[in-house]
């Protein structure tokens, strides 16, 4: 059967990555935009797998009692496939059946991959912070909770979000996701350079313009710069694809906006951070104080020692790293790892209240491998009787990290996790190496989107 054909599909489950499952004639087609229990008329989009294929959907032929109109009217089943945004796939879903389905996927991923199967909890945002009240709490549809909106620029001047699985820019009439500030910015947008522009609204309210522009292969045009964690300059997905001659031309770096460097305060209960504008941050509003009480609970089931040589891993300004801090009291010892040199820089300011805290510029397996070599009887000593908070990218900490993490063998590790996927991987790594999964809670740090955080502790 050829792309753009149409048939019709039972939906049967949901699957990793925020598309669901249907069959025709015992091939699995991924579509996105239904649910579990309906009915629906898609459009062939990918048919050269022999194991699957993917398809857009097109109609609801039955509706799940679990669908309601969508939180983005811009992303609406009623709208064209092709026109719908990316970013709020589980929009048309009902939060609570939201998620059932985040959990059922996270407990999947743990049973298939680590042989796992586990009772687990899905809080929402600010359920966990100590102090919360209902102005701390997540909003009743799981909307205006993002404070960083990434929007794209195109060569015709379109601001926008991509168009979903795709880097084609379309305009939209709102922004339900973001908190109210930024929404009323984005809206605005207009007379921008191609390239992709970052809205934050941090703690003092006032909504900041980062421009990331496209670099340059001739006149101004070509591939377009992204940030990695900690806001280091990359490739990523709002690179704009040359076209003919261009794609020979090797392009120049566009200059980068001195703004991404300027440094904001986040305030996270009494305490503030500060960091680079361009830099890493939770983006839901209520994360960073969400993560601090997990974390903070996590600890307080281990046999937590402050003294110990404790470890911040992926630490970027120390937001964690500081939850260990005010777990342990003024004399905590703890570390914190972090790539990005700017990031760690803001963490010595951040952390200065302990006078055992430190920041560290390293790549993680880069300091797991020097310590391996070179620390001392004694330092190692200090390691094993350590909690070591583990917050890797989305990509997880990888085989790699996590071996070399066991060889070190502290007392227990705290795992944040924001894909259940990559969690369900290193969990299965980490009993390779005789570490067990002792308790594991998730936060729908994410409404309306298929991703999930999770809290995972493991010791040996």
């Amino acid at each position: 059967m050829d792309t753009g054909a149409e048939i019709d599909l039972d939906i049967t489950n949901v699957a990793h990555g925020g598309v669901f499952v249907g069959r025709h004639e015992g091939r699995v087609i991924f579509t996105p935009d239904t649910l579990p229990g309906e009915r629906v008329r898609v459009r062939l989009t990918e048919t050269g797998k022999a194991s699957f294929w993917r398809a857009e959907t097109v109609e609801v032929l039955d509706e799940s009692p679990h669908r309601l109109p969508h939180i983005w009217p811009d992303a609406d089943i009623s709208v064209a496939p092709e026109l719908r945004p990316g970013g709020a796939d589980f929009g048309h879903i009902a939060l609570a059946h939201q998620r059932e389905l985040k959990k059922f996927v996270l407990k999947d991923s743990l049973q298939r991959m680590a042989g796992l199967d586990v009772d687990l909890a899905i809080e929402p945002a600010g359920s966990t912070a100590a102090g919360a009240d209902a102005a701390d709490e997540e909003s009743v549809d799981g909307t205006a909770w993002r404070t960083r909106l990434s929007l794209h620029v195109d060569e015709d001047g379109k601001v926008g979000p991509y168009a979903a699985r795709s880097h084609r820019v379309i305009e939209v009439g709102s922004h339900p996701l973001a908190v109210s500030g930024l929404e009323s910015v984005a809206l605005t947008l207009q007379g921008l350079e191609p390239g992709r522009i970052d809205l934050l609204q941090a703690s003092d309210g006032m909504v900041r313009l980062l421009s990331r522009p496209e670099t340059t292969g001739r006149r101004g045009s070509g591939g377009g710069r992204g940030t990695a964690k900690g806001g280091a300059p990359t490739g990523g997905p709002g690179a704009a694809k040359s076209k003919g001659r261009r794609a020979r031309t090797r392009p120049a770096s566009a200059p980068l906006d001195p703004q991404l460097f300027a440094t904001v305060i986040e305030r996270v209960g009494n305490r503030e951070f500060s960091m680079d504008a361009g830099g890493f941050w939770q983006v839901h509003r209520l994360a960073p104080a969400t993560l601090t009480a997990a974390v903070q609970r996590a600890v307080a089931t281990i046999d937590f020692d402050p003294e110990a040589s404790n470890l911040d891993l992926y630490g970027g300004v120390g937001l964690l790293a500081a939850a260990l801090g005010d777990a342990g009291g003024s004399g905590t010892k703890v570390t914190s790892i972090e790539s990005d040199a700017r990031a760690t820089e803001h963490a010595g300011e951040n952390l200065a209240d302990w006078i055992g805290a430190r920041a560290e510029t390293s790549r993680v397996d880069h300091y797991l491998t020097r310590v391996l070599a070179e620390a001392t009887p004694v330092e190692r000593a200090r390691l094993r009787r350590g909690t070591v908070v583990l917050d890797p990218p989305r990509s997880g900490a990888g085989a790699e990290v996590v071996r070399s993490l066991a060889r070190v063998q502290p007392e227990a590790v705290v795992y944040v996790a924001c894909d259940p996927v990559a969690l369900a991987r290193d969990v299965a790594t980490f009993a390779a190496e005789g570490y067990a999964l002792r308790s594991i809670t998730a936060y729908d740090l994410f409404p309306n989107s298929h991703h999930v955080e999770a809290v995972a502790v493991l010791s040996r």
